[in-house]
């Protein structure tokens, strides 16, 4: 009875142990009103995933980059991270205004659908898009594209420490580019 009892404690405690290790790495996703509303008390700016359910290279993004370690631990470090549905129904609440997805037609799911209200006002024009926003919730700039590991790094790190600011041309974006040392694994 007492091995019985020991090795229901020890498949518990593994159990907890891969739990807890399971949080530690992945994203920490939240929504928009929830990350807004986070940046009240701990400013940091946000990452927002725009993808869609028959996105082929969202799927890639999820898969490959946004479960790599360096990037998940980059990410819950440094931003809020949101993924929303670009061509979802949900409701969203933004700088006072609330968007919907009018023409969402529920039979269309898993297929190309209506784009959303927020998505537009986003500007995101492809999937998957990497919305960045600043501590006050103001868009920074929509990247699109799948995105490596190490291509993502370049912008997670480009925004967070604000130099973007110093970029008001393309050449600087290009230096900035060209001097860039990634430390991310692929």
């Amino acid at each position: 009875m007492k091995k019985i009892g020991l090795i229901l404690l020890i498949v518990v405690l593994a159990s907890f142990k891969s739990m807890t290790k399971s949080t530690d790495t992945e994203i920490q996703w939240v929504t928009i009103e929830e990350a807004i509303e986070l940046q009240k008390t701990a400013p940091k700016k946000i990452i927002m995933d725009v993808y869609t359910n028959w996105c082929g290279p969202c799927k890639l993004l999820d898969k490959n980059t946004f479960h790599n370690a360096d990037v998940v631990d980059y990410i819950n470090k440094h931003y809020y991270a949101v993924k929303f549905n670009g061509e979802g129904d949900d409701k969203v609440t933004y700088k006072e205004n609330t968007y919907t997805n009018p023409n969402y037609d529920p039979t269309k799911a898993n297929r190309r659908n209506s784009a959303h209200q927020f998505t537009r006002a986003l500007g995101v024009r492809a999937y998957p898009t990497m919305v960045f926003f600043d501590e006050e919730a103001n868009v920074i700039a929509p990247i699109s594209g799948y995105l490596k590991p190490r291509q993502i790094e370049l912008y997670l790190k480009l925004f967070n420490t604000d130099k973007h600011k110093e970029m008001n041309t393309q050449e600087k974006f290009n230096e900035y580019y060209k001097t860039f040392k990634p430390t991310f694994k692929e």
